[in-house]
């Protein structure tokens, strides 16, 4: 007889969006660990009804190895002490001129958001994202500030400048791992206290401590070009070339300053949306983000694979080994004829590969395992990845390239191909024809 008192829950509807998606960010995942990232953020964004969301995405990356310094901004906060006192408020282009007035607000504003972020994150209520959170927040004098000086005829006083960064106080901490909060104060030799900009702060003290990635969460979406296009990548050149026609705004202050880590040999900066909830998760675990990444070169790079793609070429491939599309190959076979294969890799992922099989004595090869990712299909990373291969083919004095498939034909007869019978192939290959599978035979000369 049943147990009467056992219950049941129903069963939910399986989402199978999420499951696709949270298996998508498995290469981010796996490479995220250990690495250094710097947020950085304006004091409008503790203000937003997004922060909250902020906190708990921080939380996340924390959780998962990232190593975080948060750079926070105090602007608002300044203001409203200074309205509250009836202090004017001057500015020298987008610096503050800090008088002994202003620098105390200044003060007492960091003073304040930074209690409201470390209560943030040290939040731990059940059934929430940061339930179980266990997160140390550490800060200190870890920013030397000189003055600004005079500009244009203005003394801006106690407006200051990052001078120098202790990178390896700030490296040991995050080794301890201790989320680093840096406010927009620096300390002088000398004893005096200067205001910083959030934008100097943050490239700085990526640069200082070599980050993996600069992220600036700001007003807009990304970096909008003069056509109102929002630029998903852009390398250092690209954006210098862009920035004379930025209207002002957050992107026009953030930019330039994640041009200067990128120089520094920061890998990655990013210009995103503090508006959009998760923006921080979409931008850093999709393959093409929600905002603007500014990267020293391009995101592509196409090389001789190694060992260490074996299991990015399998994840590319083994979709379309299923729909049989391509011939199956194990990971041991992969692994013996990896040599033989050249992949295209995006951002650091392995986005199309190739292989390329000389004939002894033949003066001809097989182009065979030709895939793209989904995604990239219609960037014509095909017919970049066709355009190396006849590039190495020349380079090896041959004279014929053919190609077995059973579904991609148009694709090639398009492109210079023409249909050939079995008897042209290779004697070494004819042997190994499958015809079974009765994959068309397809030739292209390389001369």
């Amino acid at each position: 007889m049943k147990n009467p008192t056992r219950t049941f829950r129903s069963r939910r509807p399986h989402d199978q969006r999420f499951v696709d998606w949270f298996r998508s960010t498995t290469p981010y995942i796996n490479a995220f660990g250990g690495k250094v990232f710097v947020i950085a953020f304006g004091g409008d964004v503790v203000d937003s009804p997004t922060f909250t969301g902020l906190v708990h995405d921080l939380n996340l990356l924390e959780s998962l190895g990232v190593r975080l310094v948060i750079v926070h901004g105090v602007r608002p906060h300044v203001e409203r002490r200074m309205a509250r006192g009836e202090i004017e408020g001057r500015y020298v282009g987008d610096l503050r001129v800090t008088d002994a007035a202003a620098l105390e607000c200044v003060k007492e504003a960091v003073g304040e958001v930074r209690c409201e972020l470390e209560a943030a994150l040290s939040m731990g209520l059940p059934n929430t994202p940061m339930a179980g959170a266990d997160i140390r927040v550490s800060g200190g004098n870890f920013v030397t500030a000189q003055p600004v000086g005079v500009v244009d005829g203005v003394d801006l006083q106690f407006t200051g400048r990052v001078r120098k960064v202790d990178a390896v106080a700030i490296s040991n901490r995050l080794r301890d791992e201790e989320i680093v909060l840096l406010s927009p104060l620096g300390y002088s030799p000398t004893g005096e206290i200067f205001n910083l900009t959030v934008e100097d702060v943050a490239a700085s003290a990526a640069a200082a401590i070599g980050a993996d990635k600069l992220v600036f969460m700001m007003d807009a979406d990304g970096v909008v070009d003069a056509a109102g296009a929002l630029r998903a990548e852009l390398t250092i050149a690209e954006a210098e070339a862009l920035l004379p026609e930025l209207p002002p705004g957050d992107a026009r202050l953030y930019l330039p300053h994640a041009v200067r880590a990128c120089r520094a040999g920061v890998a990655r900066a990013h210009l995103i949306s503090a508006d959009t909830d998760g923006s921080l998760l979409s931008e850093v675990f999709t393959h093409d983000g929600i905002g603007t990444m500014l990267t020293a070169s391009g995101l592509d790079e196409l090389r001789e694979a190694s060992i260490d793609d074996v299991g990015g070429i399998l994840q590319l491939i083994e979709p379309l080994e299923e729909q049989g599309v391509l011939v199956k190959r194990s990971r041991e076979r992969l692994e013996q004829e990896i040599d033989r294969f050249f992949v295209l890799e995006h951002d650091g992922l392995i986005v199309a590969c190739g292989a390329l099989y000389p004939f002894d004595g033949e003066a001809a090869a097989e182009l065979a395992c030709l895939a793209v990712a989904p995604a990239y299909r219609d960037a014509g990373l095909g017919d970049r990845m066709l355009r190396h291969t006849l590039t190495r083919a020349r380079a090896m004095k041959l004279r014929r390239l053919f190609v077995l498939t059973t579904q991609a034909t148009h694709w090639f007869l398009e492109r210079g191909f023409t249909e050939g019978e079995v008897d042209a192939l290779p004697e070494s290959k004819k042997r190994l024809y499958n015809w079974q599978r009765r994959s068309k035979v397809l030739i292209r000369r390389c001369d």
